[in-house]
């Protein structure tokens, strides 16, 4: 440190100016060290800053207090001699999968008929709507959701075991009178914070706790072409207060490409006019830059415009999931057709551990503190 302080040290003088800590943590840490504790480095150098120029002491407090904070210790770590082992963690951590698998639950939201219930099909490529359990018949449309209800299922690929749980909600915002109508949603994603608390804090807790929060609520938009309805406005604003949401447009095929850009445009202007800015997911100086700017290049794809089947078409001699009209055949895994390629991989393949990780982290937290509070306010 001594060294790095006195390549920087030009004058000699034995102290460097404020401004220059960014230049002087990045030869130690390296480039790769986030925003969020580059920024804390700035302001923890200027409080120990004495007439705008900072000691090596002081700079060696800095450093120390970004150890704290980070493992990207860059020309600080130490590289040991000979294997200890370490690189068999991703290894112990995919047998930990293999034993308990994951629990990842889904809540769908939206207006009766942008098939929200054959989209969950079409996600996971396995019939996980409500009508298989008990289909007896051949009649094989979804039946209308008349009330919040969940099916649970387990998805095994590759010896990887994931508990899917599906929340579906009854059409959103069909109702004469609309107003709270978001308040049983709510209720709902509460209710597992609360039953989850309730377990957490009992005196002989299970090893496991059952996890039954929502980690990702999917909110269908209708493919009007306008804009976001005052119900949606109202739902949304609430909505990102208390889960991870992702916004979607469904049967966007319904849409020329030039409409759905123009749509997508319309609704993002809509999202910031109206605060609706923390839909997952959320951009943040925290992330690392690698992180930041892959969920960059999400937000700048959200909504997004998606089509479901769960049927195959046969193209070119390979079945493919399609939807067939009297006009052409729309594609679903298809990116040139529509977004949900993009949407899976972020939702199952990139982002799914992170929704998990967030909503405990984030949201649950949230909640807790609050309960946690009000129950110490309450005593007497």
């Amino acid at each position: 440190l001594h060294n790095a302080f006195d390549k920087r040290d030009e004058s000699k003088k034995g102290t460097i100016g404020s401004e220059r800590i960014v230049d002087l943590i990045k030869d130690v840490f390296g480039p790769p060290l986030n925003g969020t504790l580059i920024g804390y480095a700035k302001d923890l150098g200027k409080n120990l800053s004495e007439d705008g120029g900072l000691s090596c002491e002081n700079f060696i407090v800095v450093v120390k207090h970004l150890m704290f904070e980070t493992t990207r210790w860059g020309m600080l770590k130490t590289a040991p001699e000979r294997p200890i082992g370490l690189d068999s963690i991703q290894e112990q951590v995919r047998q930990k999968l293999i034993r308990f698998g994951l629990t990842f639950n889904i809540m769908v939201v939206g207006a009766s008929g942008l098939g929200k219930s054959t989209m969950m099909n079409t996600l996971f490529k396995s019939k996980v709507n409500r009508w298989v359990s008990s289909d007896t018949s051949e009649d094989k449309l979804i039946p209308a959701t008349v009330e919040i209800k969940t099916i649970s299922h387990v998805i095994e690929e590759k010896n990887i075991r994931l508990k899917l749980s599906i929340t579906d909600t009854p059409g959103f915002g069909d109702q004469v009178n609309n107003l709270k109508c978001w308040e049983p949603i709510i209720n709902h994603i509460n209710d597992q914070y609360q039953h989850y608390l309730f377990e957490e804090r009992r005196i002989e807790r299970k090893p496991r706790i059952p996890d039954t929060r929502i980690h990702c609520l999917i909110y269908f938009i209708s493919p009007t072409g306008h804009s976001l309805k005052a119900v949606d406005i109202e739902c949304l604003k609430r909505l990102v207060k208390v889960v991870n949401v992702v916004p979607v447009i469904a049967k966007a095929d319904s849409l020329t490409l030039e409409e759905r850009q123009a749509f997508k445009n319309r609704l993002r202007n809509d999202f910031e006019r109206n605060g609706i800015n923390k839909l997952y997911p959320m951009l943040h100086k925290g992330l690392e830059e690698d992180e930041f700017q892959k969920n960059k290049t999400i937000k700048g794809l959200m909504p997004f415009a998606v089509v479901g089947s769960d049927e195959f078409v046969t193209i070119k001699g390979q079945p493919v999931l399609a939807r067939k009209t009297r006009w052409g055949t729309v594609e679903v895994e298809n990116p040139s057709h529509n977004e949900f390629p993009q949407f899976r991989d972020m939702l199952l393949r990139t982002h799914l551990h992170d929704l998990i990780d967030t909503t405990a982290e984030v949201y649950y937290e949230h909640y807790r503190r609050n309960q946690l509070q009000q129950m110490e306010d309450d005593e007497p």
